[in-house]
């Protein structure tokens, strides 16, 4: 269900590495426990963003919650579609719905996130 060739953090952020850069979402379990999403909140080209760092809001009918960077980075590009169809985090979070692209600092950090199925098996988790 979730792509081997992203990384996951425990907040439900995934990245898809490029090159030096990376583009960052939110997984598929997070956009369905916000359920409906009316709005994204955007960071700006440019911005410098460490790990764990707020890189924008997500509102939904039932809640706002921040987005993090999975790594630190700067951010390359924001994904303007989503000022005009932000449902598109919740019809396709790992394509479409994608939020920002950073140039990754060091792809050491990305050590520290989850493969596919350490994701899946913390999701589990949660669930009992």
């Amino acid at each position: 269900m979730y792509p081997n060739n992203f990384r996951y953090t425990k907040e439900h952020e995934w990245i898809k590495v490029e090159g030096d850069e990376g583009v960052v979402g939110i997984t598929d379990f997070a956009q369905h426990q916000l359920g409906d999403i009316i709005y994204v909140e955007l960071p700006a080209v440019g911005k410098e963003l460490a790990a764990h760092q707020s890189i924008g809001v997500v509102e939904s009918v039932k809640s706002v919650s921040d987005v993090y960077a999975p790594v630190p980075g700067v951010v390359t590009a924001v994904n303007e579609a989503l000022g005009q169809t932000a449902d598109l985090l919740n019809k396709d979070p790992h394509g479409q719905g994608w939020i920002v692209r950073i140039k990754i600092k060091d792809k050491k950090d990305l050590d520290g996130l989850l493969s596919a199925g350490d994701y899946e098996k913390f999701l589990e988790g949660l669930e009992h």
